[in-house]
């Protein structure tokens, strides 16, 4: 029998899914490398340590999506910075391996389909979406058509 026989299905996967949404509201922001290097050298202008967050330094920029509380805190230090507020953190609980194939593309395909719009974030163990706050409420239908549990 061969791995790919073995694992489960899409289907299985999201039947056995927990989706749980962060209290909080959200903003994705990008800086440049310069503010980037900014915020770096003054440790007050990190977010939280006990707050979830998440920041990708590219080539060109650093993403960060951190509370709004925090957004709040250290957004006079970057004045240059983009920003795209009112977002929700919502966690896909359910540890995937790494081999997984096609389960998010599920995921965005259904909220997709309603028209929903959603920023997609990847830890080691779980994905994380961010969706607009007008759109949690349809999106959390949409997604309790498929999941084990809405949280």
């Amino acid at each position: 029998m061969s791995d790919s026989a073995a694992a489960p299905s899409v289907a299985e996967l999201l039947r056995e899914t927990k989706v749980e949404v962060a209290p909080a509201s959200y903003v994705v922001v990008g800086v440049g490398l310069q503010d980037w290097q900014r915020l770096l050298e003054d440790p007050d202008l990190s977010p939280r340590a006990n707050a979830p967050f998440m920041i990708l330094r590219d080539a060109h920029e650093v993403t960060m999506v951190i509370e709004e509380d925090d957004w709040r805190r250290i957004r006079h230090a970057v004045r240059d910075a983009r920003s795209e507020a009112g977002y929700r953190l919502v966690t896909l609980d359910i540890e995937l391996p790494w081999t997984t194939v096609g389960y998010l593309a599920r995921i965005t395909e259904l909220l997709a389909a309603e028209k929903i719009s959603v920023g997609v974030l990847s830890s080691f163990t779980r994905d994380h979406l961010l969706i607009k706050q007008a759109d949690l409420g349809n999106a959390l239908r949409v997604l309790g058509e498929h999941v084990g549990e809405l949280c």
